[in-house]
């Protein structure tokens, strides 16, 4: 088996359906397998899966595991000599997963790849191509300063927004929502880091092998459609506190110990504060 593609349902039937759909369309001369890990959705997404491609492995979880456990629950069945992660919430072009192998069995230095991520109006999803966050990039990002000096490279580091969208480039992180990896770096550095719940277990794994001496790449001469929070549209407090604590877990997992005491403590202090500000927002937006 070539490719191993995972999938990760939580009651997104009709788009996790599409998606399979654009997969079934490829056009690749690759062996492939689609492997479904459902987190326990109420939406019949398990049957009408089933039923419209019996071909497929579906594998049923009792509860939401989140999409780290959930994904290495699918590594663990897969076959092939790439791992692909993607979304649920995504759309497959014809030539992707060829140009994508072909791309990754050239270029044997190459520990995972991704490709180029539209967003429905046409725009790239920025998250693509990025940097690996640190507390300055993180600053800038978040005062906006990549969106009003986009060629800046001091500015525009967290997203890259400097850089060509449409050339190839060695980068730091991929997104989740499609990421092909060589099944030796998995090998190597190990599968998701199931600490993480949906956030941040990408820009994790990207460190991991990076660090251990694989290139990460950006290769955007194939795309792919993100209808972008497809799983987790629902605002709930759950999945704005998954999202600051995976910005607590990778620094605390990686620049603890690379930044002075009071860096890691007014990084700490952010990010509560950012949580706590989301939370109260979200709350009067209920309302």
């Amino acid at each position: 088996m070539d490719i191993s593609i995972i999938i990760v349902n939580y009651n997104t039937k009709d788009l996790t359906l599409q998606t399979i759909q654009s997969v079934c369309k490829s056009k690749t001369q690759f062996a492939y397998e689609v492997i479904v890990v459902d987190n326990a959705s109420t939406d019949d997404s398990i049957q009408a899966i089933r039923d419209e491609f019996p071909q497929i492995t579906v594998i049923q979880n009792d509860k939401n595991l989140g999409f780290s456990k959930a994904n290495n629950i699918g590594i663990k069945q897969a076959t092939g000599r790439y791992i692909l992660l993607l979304n649920s919430d995504t759309v497959v072009m014809e030539d992707t997963l060829e140009l994508m192998v072909n791309f990754m069995d050239e270029n044997k230095d190459v520990g995972a790849s991704g490709c180029k991520v539209i967003l429905p109006d046409g725009s790239l999803d920025k998250a693509c191509k990025r940097s690996f966050p640190t507390p300055l990039n993180a600053i800038y990002n978040a005062l906006k300063l990549d969106v009003l000096y986009p060629a800046s490279k001091r500015f525009g580091q967290y997203n890259l927004t400097y850089l060509d969208n449409n050339k190839i480039h060695y980068i730091d992180c991929l997104v989740g929502a499609f990421m092909m990896v060589r099944r030796e770096a998995i090998e190597q550095v190990g599968m998701l880091d199931e600490e993480f719940f949906m956030y941040g277990e990408d820009i994790d794994w990207c460190y991991r092998i990076k660090l251990a001496g694989w290139k990460i790449v950006y290769y955007p001469l194939v795309k792919i459609i993100h209808y972008k929070g497809g799983s987790s549209k629902k605002r709930n407090p759950k999945l704005i506190y998954e999202f600051y604590r995976a910005m607590y877990l990778f620094y605390k997992k990686h620049y603890k110990n690379t930044y002075p005491w009071l860096v890691t403590a007014a990084v700490y202090s952010g990010i509560g504060i950012m949580m706590g500000v989301k939370l109260i927002i979200n709350q009067f937006k209920k309302h």
